[in-house]
C-alpha cells in the first residue's frame, strides 16, 4: 500500500503519462490530469485488486462513468501490470485495446465500457447491489464528472443508490466545473450538490481532489460508513499543475502539441516512479 509521498509520485508520473500520450494529437488531457491523485490513490493503495488475476470475484470496482478521461485510467492500469506500459503508445490506433473510450471487451481489468455519459452509477448500483447478495465486502468505486450530473439518468440512480442502502458504494464527483461547452454553472447549474445529495440520503464528503491526505480520509470514512452509499465531491483544477491548461476548457478535448507537450511535461516535474515512455 503507497503512502503519500509515493502517490505523489505515482500522481506525477500518472499526468506525464496523459501528456506524453496525448502529444500524440489525440486525447481528452484536461480532466485526466484532474483525477490523477484520486485514480493514483484507487489503483496504488485503495482497492483490493490483483492484475494477474482481474477477474478475481471478491476484488473492488472501479467504475469510470466520464469515459473520455481514460487516459488516467490506462496510466495507472499499466502501471500497476494489466499491461505492459508501452502499449500506452497505441492510444486510440488502429485495433488498439487502448480506445479513446474505454471497451471492456477488448481489456482485461475494465469493469465496464463508457462513453456515453450518465450511465457509471447505474452500472456501480448493479455491481454494489451484486456484492451485497453475494455477501461479498467487495467495494465500487465509480467516478463521474460533475458536468454528467445534469443527465437526469444519474439522479434515478441516486435514489436507487440510497434505497438499497449501497453503503459498499462510493461515487467520486470529479468537481473541476467545466465541460466541453464551457463552466458547468453556465451550461447548466447543478448547485448546491452537497445539499442535493444529502436530501437524497446520502452520506457526502468534500475534499480537495488534488490532497492526498483528504483523499485518504474520504475513503476511510466511506469504508467506515453504514446504511448508506457516500458521495466524495472532489473539487479539482481541469489540467492542474500545466499552467496553461489549468481552468482552461479548450483542454477538456484538446491534445497539446510537441512544444506544448514539452512545456508541461517540465512544469508537471520528474518522477522516479518508473522511466518515461519512449514513443517511436
Amino acid at each position: 500500500m503507497a503512502n503519500v509521498k509515493e502517490l505523489k509520485q505515482i500522481a506525477t508520473r500518472i499526468k506525464r503519462d496523459i501528456i506524453q500520450i496525448s502529444s500524440a494529437n489525440t486525447g481528452h488531457p484536461g480532466g485526466a490530469i484532474g483525477a490523477a491523485e484520486i485514480i493514483a490513490e484507487l489503483y496504488f493503495s485503495r482497492m483490493r485488486h490483483d492484475p494477474k488475476n482481474p477477474d478475481w470475484e471478491d476484488r473492488d470496482r472501479f467504475v469510470l462513468s466520464n469515459g473520455h478521461t481514460c487516459l488516467a485510467l490506462y496510466s495507472a492500469m499499466a502501471r500497476t501490470g494489466y499491461f505492459s506500459s508501452e502499449e500506452l503508445a497505441t492510444f486510440r490506433k488502429i485495433n488498439s485495446r487502448l480506445q479513446g473510450h474505454p471497451s471492456r471487451h477488448d481489456l482485461p481489468g475494465l469493469e465496464t465500457a463508457s462513453g456515453p455519459l450518465g450511465q457509471g452509477l447505474s452500472v456501480a448500483n448493479g455491481m454494489a447491489l451484486a456484492q451485497k447478495l453475494r455477501k461479498s465486502n467487495a467495494n465500487i468505486y465509480c467516478l463521474v464528472g460533475d458536468g454528467e450530473l445534469q443527465e437526469g439518468q444519474v439522479w434515478e440512480a441516486m435514489m436507487t443508490s440510497a434505497h438499497h442502502k449501497l453503503d459498499n458504494l462510493a461515487l467520486i464527483i470529479n468537481w473541476n466545473n467545466i465541460q466541453i461547452d464551457g463552466h458547468v454553472k453556465d451550461v447548466m447549474n447543478i448547485e448546491p450538490i452537497d445539499a442535493k445529495f444529502k436530501s437524497f440520503g446520502w452520506n457526502v464528503i468534500s475534499i480537495d481532489g488534488h490532497n492526498l491526505e483528504e483523499i485518504k480520509s474520504a475513503f476511510d470514512q466511506f469504508e467506515n460508513n453504514v446504511g448508506s452509499p457516500t458521495v466524495v465531491i472532489a473539487k479539482t483544477v481541469l489540467g492542474n499543475g500545466v499552467s496553461y491548461m489549468e481552468n482552461e476548457a479548450i483542454w477538456h478535448g484538446k491534445a497539446p502539441s510537441e512544444d506544448e507537450a514539452q512545456k508541461a511535461l517540465d512544469e508537471i516535474g520528474e518522477s522516479n516512479f518508473e522511466n518515461d515512455l519512449i514513443f517511436n
